[in-house]
């Protein structure tokens, strides 16, 4: 299953923000929502097309009240999540899957909450370490190369 992940923005709730518009209300209502860090919405697609239609579905919503949207495909990678902007580039067949993670942005978990981004580049195949400050983990974001630093 293609996972997608809304991050709310620091002054919204964002389950509140989109479950209380009927469209979006709609739009996620076949889906089990979960919440794997503060402030954001998870939920399972079947595809990386069916999660980037969802995202271009609640995208009025987004734009208001989320700072940013992951897909995670595990076709791609299990373990990093790629933006919404090159998931869809994958999607349109613009890029090819291994053509996707040499730039990352690599947020911090500290409180349970995603924390500043630091933008990176892979190295010899490896992910630099998190250093911006102290985190208990870190979570990859495979990003395009228009949204590399953000």
């Amino acid at each position: 299953m293609t996972t997608v992940c809304i991050v709310g923005k620091p002054e919204v709730d964002v389950r509140f923000e989109l479950l209380s518009r009927e469209t979006a209300r709609r739009a996620l209502a076949t889906h089990d929502l979960s919440e794997p860090w503060e402030n954001t919405v998870a939920v399972e697609t079947v595809s990386l097309g069916g999660a980037v239609s969802l995202l271009n579905d609640l995208n009025w919503y987004l734009v208001r009240f989320a700072d940013a949207a992951f897909v995670r495909e595990p076709s791609i990678s299990e373990a990093e999540w790629l933006s919404r902007k090159l998931a869809g580039q994958v999607r349109d067949n613009d890029l090819r899957p291994e053509e996707t993670d040499e730039r990352l942005a690599i947020y911090g978990v500290e409180g349970g909450a995603l924390v500043e981004p630091m933008y990176v580049t892979r190295r010899d195949g490896a992910v630099p370490e998190y250093d911006l400050r102290d985190v208990e983990e870190t979570v990859v974001v495979r990003v395009a190369e228009g949204e590399f630093g953000g």
